[in-house]
């Protein structure tokens, strides 16, 4: 097993004494002939801006992390919705009543009005179809800082989806076509704008939460992992994130200059196990075979071993499974008639058990897929690997799989109910192993229209741990967001599972 994992992680990763030693370039140094003595943060981003229109595909989760764009509500370090743009929501029926903060302004200093954000949400649903139905919505302006949205039936994640930053609120008459100019409401402004390249934010000095501690930022595009360690490690930049296990190595080792923070993210490493091929014996045997705890630690930091999709903090993350038993797996394959033969595997009238992993290599998956080759076979049961380029278009879709690894953002706005729809009800895309409870599919119905936090969570933690107790899927590992600071920076959302914050008023450097 470690053999293995050597030569996996040597492939995918740099080691630190690549790179040399750092110098001491002073931290803060500002681009472009700017005053040395402004507080100007510099950062490496491995996404490549092509536009700074928020509404299209997942552009709003760069221009939220510049610190540039805001929605009406923002997801806390617990995950859990709070008021931004917004001041508050309540909702009768399908009728959603929203209250803007009477302080928001754009940077500009025109104020945050119903109709432009009605705008706004109308336009982003018109060119991302992440959001299309809010073309569907019905919306209403009651006054100057009230306006209503009618989504027809109720739907209590309507809160949820404002706080995703591609609903991010703009001022549409002055930014032009969004390309290159963007007027918003964050804590700072673009002052330079190089599309797949460097990308340069100054104070707004009219924004409406408070002045920004900063004077501005540079994020630079820095697409290798090696790139980036390098740069700080030379003093070229003060923080990033998605920090690969060998660097986090090395910044512990030099605690005078670094702090590293890692928590569990929102990805999450999965598989299903297809019941129409095989039996629950088997299902269970694989399940209590496959060590989570294990394979977080093969893998080095870079992922936190998880019981469900959720995370342990969120209320709808508390469930249960079974620890792994080697003893109690092959105890139920031997109850279903199998022996080991001479090379080590179960067999039953001649037939090796051999079951068919499908995978695909992004996201760390081509590690987790030979890793739960070598636990399955020390248990006694034989895996044929297969890579896919596109899953959704091969095992996915054909369920030509015995267990299918995928890897999805679980916990996309601090609600349960997208997971759920997408891998447990009747039909839907990863519910592709013949899962069917008919008692879960009436808890999915009522979880889509209930409208009580605390009942939400009851019923997803219910849906969630029958899955686990029919061995319907096996959870994994969530991805850690792992980022580093030169000793000083602080507050670029360090503590924030979610990927798409960073930059705020808040964020200071010594």
């Amino acid at each position: 097993m470690k053999k293995i994992l050597a030569v996996l992680l040597g492939t995918g990763f740099m080691t630190a004494s690549l790179y040399g030693c750092h110098n001491s370039t002073a931290v803060g140094t500002a681009p472009k002939g700017q005053a040395s003595d402004k507080k100007i943060i510099r950062v490496s981003e491995s996404f490549a801006l092509q536009t700074l229109d928020p509404h299209l595909d997942y552009q709003g989760w760069y221009t939220s992390i510049y610190g540039v764009t805001e929605t009406l509500f923002h997801m806390n370090d617990q995950s859990t919705v709070t008021p931004l743009l917004a001041e508050s929501a309540s909702a009768n029926g399908a009728v959603w009543s929203i209250r803007l903060n009477e302080k928001a302004f754009f940077s500009n200093g025109d104020p945050v009005t119903p109709d432009m954000v009605i705008r706004n949400l109308k336009e982003a649903g018109e060119i991302n179809f992440r959001f299309s139905n809010f073309t569907k919505y019905t919306y209403a302006v009651v006054d100057k800082y009230t306006f209503t949205i009618d989504t027809g039936t109720i739907y209590p994640m309507l809160i949820n989806d404002l706080a995703s930053p591609e609903l991010a609120i703009a001022d549409l008459d002055h930014s032009g076509d969004k390309k290159t100019g963007l007027v918003a409401t964050g804590p700072f402004v673009i002052s330079s704008f190089e599309p797949g390249g460097t990308i340069e934010v100054a104070r707004n000095e009219q924004y409406w939460n408070g002045k920004a501690k900063l004077d501005g930022a540079v994020f630079y595009y820095m697409p290798e992992a090696g790139t980036s360690f390098l740069a700080i490690q030379n003093g070229e930049i003060d923080t990033y994130t998605s920090v690969t296990s060998d660097a986090a190595e090395q910044y512990r080792k030099e605690p005078e200059t670094y702090t590293l923070t890692t928590i569990p993210a929102t990805r999450l490493q999965f598989y299903i196990l297809n019941e129409n091929r095989m039996n629950a014996s088997l299902r269970k045997a694989t399940n209590l075979t496959i060590d989570s705890k294990a394979i977080g630690a093969y893998l080095n930091g870079t992922v936190s071993e998880t019981v469900g999709p959720f995370g342990p903090s969120a209320s709808y993350g508390k469930v249960t499974k079974a620890k792994p038993d080697v003893k109690a797996a092959k105890a139920l394959l031997e109850g279903d008639g199998y022996t080991i033969n001479s090379d080590g595997y179960y067999e039953k009238d001649g037939k090796v058990l051999s079951i068919h992993l499908a995978y695909y290599a992004a996201r760390s998956l081509d590690t987790l897929a030979a890793l739960m080759q070598e636990q399955l076979k020390e248990v006694g049961i034989h895996v044929v690997l297969t890579c896919e380029e596109d899953p959704d278009g091969t095992y996915i879709a054909t369920g030509d799989f015995d267990i299918g690894l995928f890897c999805m953002i679980s916990d996309k706005a601090g609600d349960p109910y997208y997971f759920i729809n997408c891998t447990l009800a009747d039909g839907a895309p990863y519910n592709c192993g013949g899962f069917k409870n008919d008692q879960v599919q009436l808890m999915i119905k009522e979880l889509e229209t209930e409208t009580d936090t605390n009942k939400r969570a009851q019923l997803a933690n219910q849906v969630i741990q029958t899955a686990i107790d029919e061995d319907a899927f096996g959870y994994v590992a969530l991805f850690n967001k792992i980022t580093v600071t030169r000793n000083g920076v602080k507050g670029v959302a360090e503590n924030n599972p979610f990927d798409f914050y960073f930059l705020s008023a808040d964020t200071d450097m010594d």
